[in-house]
C-alpha cells in the first residue's frame, strides 16, 4: 500500500475512534520552521506528521512577511536556501507577473538584490507565492498534515520517564511519537511539557548584556517620539493632567533602566496592500471602529510627521509587504503582554483587538476629515490585495507575533554571542540580521510626555552562529524533544534570532537531530555534535561564515592589516557605545560611536598585547562625518609614560582610510599598553572602530 494512503487510513481510524497515530517524529506548528523541520525527517527516511492549529502553512513568511528579513543572505543555506530557490523559480513564469512586468518590478531588497539570477534565489515575494511552495514541499514528501488542530494545553502532553509519549488535541485525536518538534510561536507544546522557559525581558544582569531589560532614554530608531518635531503631550486636554490621559498610553511608570520585566515586543499584522485599481480593494471601516484611539497620530500628524510610507516595501506585482514605521503606526504597543500564556480564548481576543487597532488606523488615516488633506490623498491611493487571503476578508491568517515563550535550555544565547563576545559551542545554524526589538511600551515621561521605549537597534558585527544546545531543553527535563522557533535565548538576543530564514535553518537542524537520536538511541541532549555536524554540511547548512562574505563590502579584515590589530570589539567600554555601518569603509564588522552624548561617561580601552619588546607607531581608526567631535581626548599609554592629545575625526584619517598616526611609543611584554578614547568634553560624536601598533625599525 502506498506510505501516504496507508498514514492517511491510520489517521482516519484515529480520528474516529479516538486511538492513536504514531510516528517517528511529530511537528506541532505549521511555521515555516515546522514545514521545513517534517521536510527533513521525511528526507531522513523518518515517518513525519505536521499538526498544529495553523489554517495554513508557512507561518509569517505566507502570513505577509514577504520582504525578507535575511542580513547576510551568504550564510543561508539548506532547506531554507531552496525556499528562496523556488521562490526565484516562482517568479521566472510571466504568468506569475499578472498585476505588473517583471521588468518593472526592479530589483531592490534589504541592502542588496531582490532577484539574484546568480544564485537562482529570489527573496521578495507575495504571501501566495509563499505558501504555494510551502504546499508543494508537503505534497512532494507525502506528508500528512493535520491542520486547526490545537494541543490541549492542560495535561494534553503525556510524559513518561522524561519522554514525551503523545499529544492530544481538543477535537480528541492524539499522536505518539519517538521525537517532538514544537515549530509554534506561542512554545505550546514546550510548556505543557514542563520545560523551563521565560515570558518578557530579562535584566541587563541576567546574562550580562547591555541591550536587555527597560531601555529608557534609547533612541535607535525612528519610532519615538523624538523624531516628531515637537513635543506631543499625552493628555486629552495638551498639558493638563487631571484632564486625562489619550488613548493607548500607559499611565504605569516604564520601569528602572536595565531592570527585568514581564512586557515583550509589540505584535501587528503584516499587511499585504496593493495600489493596482483592478485588485485595489478600499480600506473597510471595521465593526467597532472608533476614530478617538487615533487621537494620538492626529497631534503628530500635526506636529509634521509625513514618514508615514517609509515601509510599505515593495513585493512583486504592486503590493506592499506593510509594516510599522513612526511613533505611531502598526505596532499595537502595550495590547500584547497577555498572549504568550494566554489561552486560547484570550489569545483570539487580543488577536481581534489588534485587527480592529490595524484595520481602523488605516480606514482613519484614508478617511478621516482631522488627517490633513496630503496624508489622505496618499493613503487613499491604497487598498487591499483582493488576490491574497481570500478566505480571511484579504487581511493576513497570520499576526506577528514578534516574541512569546523563550525556553531556558541546555544554552542560553545572548548578545554576548551575537556579538562575538564569547564564543557559540556546537553551531546549527547562523543569523545575522541586526539585533531588534520593536517598542514594548508607551509611557508618560517625568517631564510629562509621551514617549515610546523598547526599540532597539544594534549590529552583531556580522553574522553568528546558533548554539545546538539553545535548541533543548535543560538535561533531564525532556529528552526527546526540540525547540527551532522559541529558541533558548535572551530577549535581546531572540531580537536578531527570530528571523523567518532562521527559523527554516533551525527546523532543518532540530530535524536532523531528531532522525539521529532516534537512530542512535539517544536523548536529544546526546546527540554527537561531530557527527550531527558532518550531517548538517552534507545537506548545506551554513555553519561559519563563508570568507568573502565575512566583513561585507564595507568592512576591512583586521588580519589582512600588519603589525597588531585591535577593532571596536575587543575594547573595554563604559557607556553604551552604539554599532554603526553607515561609512562607507571601517575595520571589521562595524564602528561604534557614543550618539553624541558629551558627557564624559564613555570610554574605550584598547590593550594590545606585547610579545616583542621594540619601537611601535601607534594609530587610531574612525570613520570621519562632519557630526564628529574635533577634540576627541585620546591617550596612549606605554611601558614608560603616557601621551594625551586631541584627535579631529572630522578630517578624513589619512592612513588607508582607516587611521590616524598618535605617534612613536617603546613597548614591552609585561608593561603598560594601552590606548584609551573618551568623550569627555566632545564637541560632536566620538568614534571607535580600532587601533594598530606597527613596528618600527
Amino acid at each position: 500500500m502506498h506510505r501516504c494512503l496507508a498514514a492517511l487510513l491510520v489517521l482516519v481510524f484515529a480520528g474516529l475512534t479516538g486511538s492513536a497515530a504514531d510516528y517517528d517524529v511529530v511537528v506541532y506548528g505549521g511555521t515555516s520552521a515546522g514545514v521545513v523541520a517534517a521536510v527533513q525527517a521525511r528526507r531522513m527516511g523518518k515517518s513525519v506528521v505536521l499538526v498544529g492549529p495553523d489554517r495554513h502553512l508557512g507561518g509569517l513568511s505566507s502570513g505577509g512577511l514577504g520582504w525578507t528579513d535575511t542580513g547576510n543572505k551568504a550564510v543561508i543555506g539548506g532547506l531554507a536556501r531552496e525556499f528562496y530557490h523556488r521562490i526565484w523559480k516562482h517568479y521566472q513564469e510571466k504568468e506569475n507577473w499578472k498585476w505588473q512586468e517583471q521588468s518593472e518590478y526592479g530589483n531592490k531588497g534589504q541592502g542588496t538584490k531582490a532577484i539574484d539570477g546568480e544564485q537562482r534565489t529570489m527573496w521578495i515575494f507575495e504571501p501566495s507565492a509563499a505558501e504555494g511552495v510551502f504546499d508543494a514541499f508537503i505534497k512532494e514528501h507525502d506528508i500528512p498534515v493535520f491542520r486547526d488542530e490545537w494541543l490541549v494545553r492542560k495535561n494534553g502532553v503525556k510524559l513518561q520517564d522524561g519522554r514525551i509519549k503523545s499529544i492530544t488535541m481538543l477535537s480528541g485525536r492524539r499522536f505518539t511519537g519517538r521525537m517532538f518538534i514544537d515549530a509554534t510561536y506561542e512554545g505550546d507544546l514546550m510548556a505543557g511539557a514542563g520545560v523551563d522557559y521565560h515570558v518578557g525581558r530579562e535584566s541587563t544582569d541576567t546574562y550580562g548584556e547591555d541591550w536587555n531589560g527597560v531601555q529608557t532614554g534609547v533612541l535607535h530608531h525612528r519610532h519615538h517620539f523624538g523624531a516628531v518635531k515637537e513635543k506631543i503631550s499625552p493628555y486629552v486636554v495638551p498639558g493638563d493632567s487631571s484632564s486625562g490621559v489619550l488613548p493607548r498610553i500607559s499611565t504605569k511608570p516604564p520601569g528602572a533602566y536595565g531592570s527585568g520585566d514581564k512586557r515583550i515586543q509589540a505584535y501587528c499584522f503584516r499587511v499585504c496592500m496593493t495600489d493596482h485599481d483592478r485588485n485595489r480593494k478600499p480600506f473597510p471601516k471595521p465593526d467597532g471602529y472608533d476614530p478617538s484611539q487615533y487621537e494620538l497620530l492626529v497631534r503628530i500628524l500635526k506636529a509634521g510627521w509625513r514618514e508615514l510610507l517609509d515601509k510599505y516595501d515593495p513585493i512583486p506585482n504592486r503590493k506592499t509587504d506593510t509594516n510599522n514605521h513612526g511613533p505611531m503606526s502598526s505596532d499595537n504597543i502595550g495590547y500584547n503582554y497577555d498572549y504568550p500564556e494566554g489561552s486560547y480564548e484570550r489569545r483570539k481576543e487580543i488577536i481581534a483587538e489588534h485587527r480592529l487597532y490595524q484595520q481602523g488606523l488605516l480606514y482613519f488615516m484614508a478617511n478621516d476629515p482631522r488627517v490633513p488633506k496630503d496624508v489622505r490623498d496618499v493613503i487613499g491611493q491604497w487598498g487591499l490585495a483582493k488576490d491574497e487571503f481570500t478566505d480571511n476578508g484579504n487581511w493576513p491568517h497570520q499576526i506577528y507575533v514578534r516574541e512569546a515563550r523563550r525556553m531556558i535550555g541546555k544554552y542560553v544565547m545572548t548578545e554576548n554571542e551575537l556579538q562575538k563576545d564569547r564564543p557559540t559551542p556546537e553551531p546549527v545554524g547562523m543569523g545575522s540580521y541586526t539585533i531588534d526589538s520593536h517598542n514594548v511600551q508607551r509611557y508618560i515621561t517625568p517631564e510629562g510626555y509621551v514617549q515610546n521605549e523598547g526599540d532597539i537597534g544594534v549590529s552583531t558585527r556580522g553574522p553568528y552562529q546558533i548554539a545546538y544546545g539553545s535548541l533543548v531543553p535543560k538535561a533531564g527535563q525532556c529528552s526527546n524533544l526540540l525547540v527551532p522557533v522559541c529558541v533558548s535565548s535572551s530577549h535581546i538576543a531572540f531580537g536578531s534570532i527570530r528571523m523567518e530564514p532562521v527559523f527554516m535553518i533551525l527546523g532543518q537542524s532540530s530535524a536532523t537531530a531528531a532522525a539521529m537520536a532516534i537512530d542512535g538511541g539517544l536523548a536529544v541532549q546526546d546527540v554527537p555534535y561531530a557527527k550531527l555536524k558532518q550531517r548538517l554540511l552534507a545537506d548545506g547548512q551554513v555553519l561559519e561564515t563563508p570568507a568573502s562574505a565575512k566583513f561585507g563590502s564595507k568592512g576591512v579584515n583586521p588580519a589582512s592589516l600588519k603589525g597588531i590589530v585591535l577593532d571596536d570589539a575587543n575594547a573595554k567600554t563604559t557607556g553604551h557605545w552604539k554599532n554603526s555601518t553607515s561609512s562607507p569603509k571601517y575595520l571589521g564588522y562595524s564602528y561604534r560611536h557614543d550618539n553624541n552624548a558629551r558627557d564624559g561617561k564613555f570610554t574605550a580601552r584598547f590593550e594590545p598585547k606585547i610579545t616583542k619588546a621594540g619601537r611601535y607607531e601607534v594609530r587610531l581608526g574612525y570613520t570621519a562625518h562632519g557630526n564628529r567631535a574635533t577634540n576627541v581626548s585620546v591617550n596612549v599609554v606605554w611601558a614608560h609614560g603616557s601621551n594625551q592629545m586631541p584627535v579631529n575625526q572630522r578630517k578624513r584619517p589619512p592612513i588607508d582610510g582607516l587611521f590616524v598616526k598618535l605617534g612613536v611609543y617603546k613597548f614591552a611584554p609585561g608593561k603598560p599598553a594601552a590606548v584609551i578614547v573618551s568623550n569627555i568634553g566632545a564637541n560632536g560624536y566620538v568614534i571607535i572602530d580600532g587601533v594598530q601598533l606597527v613596528p618600527v625599525p
